[in-house]
C-alpha cells in the first residue's frame, strides 16, 4: 500500500471515540513492515515498536478517534434525537449526511432541518442539541429498530477526504488521524532509509482523546517512556472570526506549532526548536496557560513524570466536516520528528535541574 493510498483509506474510515478498532487495524497493517513488534491494549490503543528490548524509551504519539454522535432517543414517528460523543458541533449538523453504525451494517441518514420558506427571520431558531434530529427514512420507531439502529448506536458524518488547490487536504477527522498518518510516515521513512536508532521507539496511536485523553493515560502507564513527542492539531487563527489577541497567531502553511506551557518540558522543547532551526524546518510558537488540552498532558503527568513536547499541525475549521490542513505543514511535522529522533542520544537526561 502506498502512503497516499494509506492516507485516503485511513482518513475516510470512520473511527469514532470508543469505536476505533477498524481504523486501528488499517493503521497497524500499514505499520507492520516498518516495526519489530506491535500490540493493542484493552481499549484499542495501537502501538508499534522499534528496538523493543531497549531500556530507554521514546514515544511519538497521535490520537486515533474522531468526534461523533450517539442515538439518544427514537421517537414513535421514527425521528432520532442525538447526544454528543466528544466535541461534536450541533451548529453544523443540519443538512449533513450521516452513517449510523450498526451490527447489520451502515444505515444512511440525514440531519434534517425545516426549509427557509417556513421559518420566520424574527423568530428563527438556531440548531441546538434539543432540536437537531436524524431522519433515516423510517415512519415508525419499530422500522428504525428493524434497521438495526438502537439507543447507543454511533453516528458519523458521511464525508470523505478531498484536496483543494493542490495544496490543501480537506475532510472530517483530520483531528487527529492526520497525526496517525504522520507518525506512521516517520516509521516508514526510518525503515526505508535504513536508519538505526539507539533507543526503543514506540509509535503510539491512542484512543479516546476526544473525551478526556483516556487512551493516552492508559498507554503511558503501560509503556512508562522517558520521552514523549505528541502530535495533534491546533487552530489556524488567521481564518475569519478568530481573535488573535486571545487565540494567538498560527497560520496554516507556516509550519508546525510548538507550544509553551506547564506540561511541556522546557529542555525537551528547546531541543525540538534547535532541531527545527538546524534543519531549516519552519515552525511557529504558541502558549497555553494551563493544560494543552492534548495527550501531552496525559504523558507528561504519568508515572514519575515524562519529558513531553507537543508538535501541532495548524488546522482550519476544526470539528467540522471540512477540516483543512496544508500539505507542506504535514511534511514539515514529519521532517521535524524525524530529525529530532535522529539526533537524540540514548539515555538523554532532560531533567530541568540536574
Amino acid at each position: 500500500m502506498s502512503n497516499k493510498e494509506f492516507l485516503y483509506n485511513y482518513l475516510n474510515n470512520a473511527a469514532p471515540t470508543g469505536f476505533e478498532s477498524s481504523g486501528q487495524k488499517i493503521w497497524l497493517d500499514y505499520l507492520q513492515p516498518f516495526i519489530e513488534e506491535s500490540y493493542t491494549d484493552t481499549y484499542g490503543t495501537g502501538v508499534g515498536v522499534i528496538n523493543p528490548t531497549a531500556k530507554y524509551k521514546v514515544v511519538i504519539e497521535a490520537h486515533a478517534d474522531e468526534i461523533s454522535w450517539f442515538v439518544n432517543y427514537i421517537a414513535d414517528d421514527g425521528y432520532i434525537s442525538v447526544c454528543r460523543n466528544g466535541g461534536s458541533d450541533h451548529m453544523i449538523a443540519p443538512s449533513m449526511r450521516v452513517n449510523i453504525h450498526t451490527k447489520k451494517g451502515i444505515v444512511k441518514g440525514v440531519f434534517g432541518w425545516p426549509a427557509i420558506h417556513v421559518r420566520h427571520n424574527d423568530k428563527d431558531k438556531s440548531p441546538t442539541l434539543k432540536n437537531i434530529f436524524v431522519d433515516v427514512g423510517a415512519d415508525s420507531k419499530e422500522e428504525v429498530l428493524e434497521m438495526g439502529v438502537h439507543v447507543g448506536s454511533v453516528i458519523t458524518f458521511d464525508d470523505g477526504l478531498t484536496e483543494m488547490n493542490e495544496k490543501w487536504l480537506v475532510g472530517r477527522a483530520l483531528d487527529n488521524r492526520i497525526g496517525g498518518y504522520m507518525i506512521a510516515e516517520v516509521a516508514r521513512r526510518l525503515h526505508e532509509k535504513g536508519e538505526k536508532l539507539p533507543f526503543g521507539l514506540y509509535i503510539v496511536n491512542a484512543v479516546q482523546e476526544e473525551i478526556g485523553l483516556r487512551g493516552a493515560q492508559m498507554i503511558a502507564e503501560r509503556i512508562q517512556p522517558d520521552v514523549a513527542i505528541i502530535t495533534d492539531v491546533c487552530h489556524d487563527t488567521c481564518s475569519p472570526m478568530y481573535d488573535k489577541k486571545t487565540s494567538g497567531y498560527q497560520k496554516a502553511g507556516n509550519g508546525p506549532v510548538l507550544t509553551y506551557g506547564p506540561a511541556v518540558q522546557n529542555n525537551l522543547l528547546d531541543m525540538v526548536i534547535e532541531t527545527a532551526e538546524k534543519n531549516e524546518i519552519p515552525f511557529q510558537r504558541a502558549a497555553t496557560s494551563r493544560s494543552t488540552g492534548t495527550d501531552t498532558d496525559a504523558f507528561a503527568y504519568s508515572g514519575k513524570g515524562v519529558a513531553s513536547a507537543l508538535v501541532s499541525l495548524p488546522l482550519k475549521y476544526m470539528h467540522t466536516t471540512v477540516e483543512t490542513a496544508h500539505k507542506e505543514d504535514v511534511e514539515s511535522v514529519i521532517e521535524l520528528i524525524m530529525a529530532f529522533l535522529l539526533q537524540l542520544e540514548n539515555g538523554h537526561d532532560f531533567r530541568y535541574i540536574k
